[in-house]
């Protein structure tokens, strides 16, 4: 029986993007593995097992990680027929020369870091890369941004776009979030980075005098200061709600009531939470960089440039259209954002799999 290891142990962070891909990816792999009955012997390895369904430590194998396999005297050293490198960033490697899938989620170290800290990135990069028997991409942006900036070796590439799990029927019909808004409201998630483009959508706020703004997300970075600077100097203290990390329940009613989901967002290499809104229906506005294209297809609205009069009066003109046709446009919202189903990603990577253990 095939031995396959899967490096995930960034499952162990579930508020951020990665350990959502992990922990959604490998709770599908399970799902159809078992109904296609493949007959292969899947390890997995976190800090503590209590992020695994257990569906999945049924079936799969857990190894406990431990820091001390980053260094290369104590490296996993069982021969796998195929290491997966969920993650381009880890720092876990077999230490034997193993057929090794690589899967690159975004290069944007290459344009956010300098200095030594982005020579040490682009090194693990490399070594990655020139190791791997093969490369998926979770989009195509991401597969250029790699050619872009690295001598990618003559293997066998495929952009598998992320699935997403299905969330509606989670929420409670009369649920009520921690932090309750009066009157419409523009939504956005994420941790508060530059390349988020946050400031945009505060400075765009005067514009549209009728709507608050709800800016969620971790928010202790030095860039978040600076937001908040920008709403004191505006004086929208009254009207930008910043309630910091918030649940799945208050992150989905969010989603569900808000006026729109906007996400200016300058480096994504996908973008999850536009699939997550507009799978509420809810109409969804992102800025034209990056993979945010790829994810909001013909069915989300678009920033050309972020100059705030411009960035306020598109989203009042796309609103005052789709609310003119609103269930015809929410029913299409929907069903685009159901057709990025986990078990279609799955079975992709399945396919990958089977592809170089069953040769």
């Amino acid at each position: 029986m095939p031995r396959i290891f899967l490096e995930s142990h960034n499952i162990n962070n579930l508020f951020f993007g990665l350990g959502q891909f992990n922990k959604q990816l490998i709770e599908a792999l399970q799902n159809v593995v078992h109904e296609e009955q493949v007959n292969l012997d899947i390890t997995i390895t976190s800090k503590k097992t209590t992020v695994f369904s257990e569906a999945v430590l049924k079936h799969f194998t857990f190894k406990k990680y431990s820091s001390l396999y980053r260094k290369p005297l104590f490296r996993i050293r069982k021969k796998y027929d195929l290491w997966h490198s969920l993650n381009q960033n880890t720092k876990i490697e077999p230490y034997h020369n193993l057929p090794y899938l690589l899967t690159i989620h975004d290069v944007n170290f290459m344009e956010e870091m300098t200095g030594e800290a982005l020579e040490k990135k682009i090194q693990l990069f490399k070594t990655k890369l020139n190791r791997s028997t093969a490369i998926t991409y979770i989009s195509n942006y991401a597969k250029d941004m790699t050619h872009k900036y690295f001598t990618v070796p003559d293997v066998n590439e495929y952009v598998i776009y992320n699935g997403s799990e299905k969330i509606v029927h989670q929420l409670e019909e009369n649920y009520k979030p921690t932090v309750e808004i009066d009157g419409p409201y523009l939504f956005f998630i994420g941790e508060f980075l530059e390349k988020k483009n946050i400031h945009t959508l505060i400075e765009l706020l005067p514009h549209l005098p009728n709507y608050k703004l709800v800016l969620a997300g971790k928010n202790t970075t030095e860039y978040a200061n600076v937001c908040r600077k920008l709403i004191s100097d505006l004086q929208l203290e009254d009207r930008v709600i910043i309630p910091g990390k918030i649940n799945e329940m208050d992150k989905y009613y969010y989603y569900k009531n808000c006026s729109a989901f906007v996400f200016p967002s300058l480096r994504e290499g996908f973008g999850l939470p536009p699939i997550e809104a507009m799978q509420f229906g809810t109409p969804v506005f992102l800025s034209n960089k990056s993979a945010l294209p790829e994810v909001g297809g013909k069915h989300a609205y678009y920033w050309d440039h972020f100059d705030a009069k411009y960035m306020a009066e598109t989203i009042s003109t796309q609103l005052n259209a789709f609310n003119a046709d609103k269930e015809n446009k929410q029913l299409a919202l929907k069903k685009y954002a159901n057709a990025f189903l986990w078990e279609k990603t799955a079975k992709a990577y399945l396919d990958v799999y089977k592809s170089l253990v069953f040769k």
